[in-house]
């Protein structure tokens, strides 16, 4: 079966795919355009447009992307453990350190030391440098904390400046990973070799053949990922408007997936990094932190309750704590603390101590 393929664009796509040796895909090109555009290839040094452009510093002020599996954005630079020391290199091994992480005690230690986490090629704003650790805001997880987005500290060896991959995040079409985990194969023209490629994971399309993505990486280069990954989606396009039933279909891919203080990605959730994580992943923007997402849509009824919707917990005082995504035939889809993992339940026998606040409608 033949694959549907995207436009790349031809400003910038021209060296891009004939210089990294995949087919053009440009389908604005007339026959004349495609012969010059071969004549150009002839002069380009092979992989020169996907070099890294950088003064080789992260500094206070400065665009900056995630060039790591996951980075774990922390409340300050002595907040990390012992056993969180496999989340802070480059690259970085969430396996180990989730296995560090197999007791619930350890796990629940987390809470209060860490803000959130960003994906690979996750873009950032350096609000400010202290050693070798950087206070960065996410630009994608929208909070009340920073209109810059959700702040937290890094490492530096974590992040990477290049304006390339800003331009070409800006004019390129889009591969988005839809799949829980995948891999970058082929990877050319760079040593930046040190990250793995999942969920939400959004990086600049370069070319496209009938079995792969080829992708602009933040460090440098460019690599392949296996088309039925990822989807594609033109400049400035978005996924189709979902339906309730497909809110809930991308959440129970991560059935069984531990809990983690902060999580957004595959290696571990918590509650509203899940919520945020399955709307995002069809193009809808909502808070990063429950309290937030609990004013975000419009107010539904429990009677009027429909898949997809959201439901929050509240303290006696009134503070939201939680959030779970209603799935139909009165249960939730939730990942609700360091013990458990993410599962469907029934909300309301879940619900023991009456803390059940409201449901937001999103869509």
């Amino acid at each position: 079966m033949m694959r549907t393929k995207i436009a790349v664009s031809a400003a910038l796509g021209l060296g891009l795919v004939f210089g990294a040796g995949a087919p053009a895909l440009s389908s604005n090109l007339t026959s004349t355009d495609e012969e010059s555009a071969t004549d150009l290839a002839a002069a380009v040094v092979p992989g020169q447009e996907l070099e890294r452009i950088t003064d080789g510093k992260i500094e206070k002020g400065e665009t900056a992307y995630v060039d790591v599996t996951v980075a774990t954005l922390w409340t300050d630079s002595k907040a990390p453990r012992k056993v969180d020391k496999p989340a802070l290199g480059h690259p970085v091994d969430l396996d180990k350190w989730n296995k560090n992480l197999k007791k619930t005690d350890v796990r629940r230690g987390l809470t209060g030391k860490v803000e959130t986490q960003a994906a690979y090629g996750s873009e950032v704003t350096v609000l400010k440098t202290k050693g070798d650790w950087a206070k960065v805001a996410v630009k994608d997880q929208s909070t009340s904390k920073n209109k810059k987005g959700y702040p937290g500290w890094v490492p530096k060896k974590q992040l990477v400046e290049n304006d390339r991959f800003g331009q070409l995040k800006d004019d390129q079409p889009r591969a988005v990973v839809t799949k829980k985990k995948s891999e970058l194969e082929g990877i050319e023209f760079t040593k930046d070799t040190g990250a793995d490629v999942s969920f939400n994971v959004d990086l600049p399309l370069i070319a496209q053949d009938v079995d792969d993505v080829r992708v602009a990486l933040p460090g440098g280069g460019a690599a392949w990922i296996d088309f039925d990954d990822v989807a594609v989606y033109d400049t400035g396009g978005k996924p189709a408007k979902p339906s309730g039933s497909d809110l809930v279909k991308t959440a129970k891919q991560f059935d069984g997936l531990r809990y983690l203080w902060a999580g957004v990605s595959p290696y571990g959730f918590d509650c509203s990094g899940f919520t945020y994580s399955i709307y995002r992943a069809h193009g809808i923007d909502i808070p990063r932190d429950s309290g937030e997402q609990a004013t975000a849509g419009k107010k539904v009824s429990e009677g009027d309750l429909k898949a997809g919707d959201l439901l929050f917990f509240s303290t006696s005082s009134g503070t939201v704590h939680h959030v779970g995504m209603y799935v139909g035939d009165g249960k939730m889809i939730h990942s609700p603390n360091a013990s458990k993992d993410v599962y469907v339940t029934d909300w309301k026998s879940w619900d023991t101590g009456n803390e059940f606040s409201g449901a937001r409608r999103i869509i």
